[in-house]
């Protein structure tokens, strides 16, 4: 079978944002109370949000802290309680000890969100919380995400998979609430820069964390600093693509990646996309 699972919306595809939010609402409203996962990105809050006004205190977000989750990422979230509080915490999980997770085959995920959820059962069985929840949507179904399996079977609800949200619906219904997530880009942990079979090592997770952060300090959007090796394969969005090709920025960009260590510096010139190391995959769609 292939790894690329497709997994049934409850909501109609066609069904307009405002009632897709509704259906969201309604069923968050039915749970007595909630655990919810919140990595900072436009899904995942919108889910906090949404939660938080259906539940009020009944709902709590958790951000896992580990050396796969950059210190930008932390500080996004940061960002958005100041600007929309609501209840959160904190906690510290332990991929990382977990030799498969560490052995980065195309599974890597699964144990990641397997160390996730079971830190997040292990609070909601303290505290009391009747269900456990995370922010996967109608369009995550189409790419290959192993961390689906381990939410199966931690019985972890998908909130905006039931209502058949999409991204795109996603960023309209946060803009319209004012959250500042709406048009956050894209992102994911860091040991998805690096090849499958290249081990996951907080080394390599630090050098490609500073990677990005010389992009984004120079003022690109959408971007991923990929591994080989000690090559950086760097995708930026089609639309940057051309200012990053201008030789003083190509020339900018190798000499302040090479001061990190990084041997050779290449632009992928087919730019961003979510997933490209997926595209190695002999299942992958095409």
């Amino acid at each position: 079978m292939s790894a690329y699972v497709q997994i049934r919306a409850n909501a109609a595809p066609g069904a307009p944002a405002e009632e897709k939010e509704r259906r969201l609402l309604e069923q968050l409203a039915g749970t007595s109370s909630l655990l919810l996962a919140l990595s900072g990105g436009a899904d995942s809050a919108y889910l906090a949000w949404a939660a938080q006004r259906a539940l009020g205190p009944r709902a709590l977000a958790i951000t896992a802290l580990s050396a796969s989750y950059s210190s930008y990422d932390r500080q996004r979230v940061e960002e958005f309680l100041r600007a929309v509080p609501i209840a959160h915490e904190f906690i510290h999980t332990r991929e990382l000890e977990n030799p498969a997770y560490l052995a980065n085959h195309p599974d890597r995920c699964y144990y990641c969100k397997d160390e996730l959820f079971s830190a997040m059962d292990a609070l909601a069985s303290a505290r009391a919380f009747a269900a456990v929840a995370y922010g996967v949507n109608a369009d995550d179904t189409l790419d290959f995400r192993p961390g689906h399996r381990a939410a199966a079977e931690h019985r972890v609800l998908a909130p905006l998979l039931d209502a058949g949200l999409r991204k795109a619906e996603i960023r309209l219904l946060s803009q319209r609430a004012g959250l500042p997530t709406w048009d956050r880009p894209a992102s994911a942990c860091l040991a998805s820069r690096l090849p499958y079979g290249t081990p996951v090592t907080p080394e390599r997770l630090a050098l490609v964390e500073q990677g990005e952060a010389v992009l984004r300090e120079l003022g690109f959007r959408q971007f991923r600093v990929r591994l080989h090796e000690r090559m950086a394969r760097v995708e930026i969005a089609l639309d940057e693509l051309p200012r990053a090709l201008a030789p003083e920025m190509a020339a900018l960009l190798a000499a302040r990646l090479k001061a990190l260590g990084f041997s050779y510096v290449t632009l992928d010139l087919e730019g961003y996309r979510q997933g490209s190391l997926n595209e190695s995959l002999p299942d992958a769609p095409q």
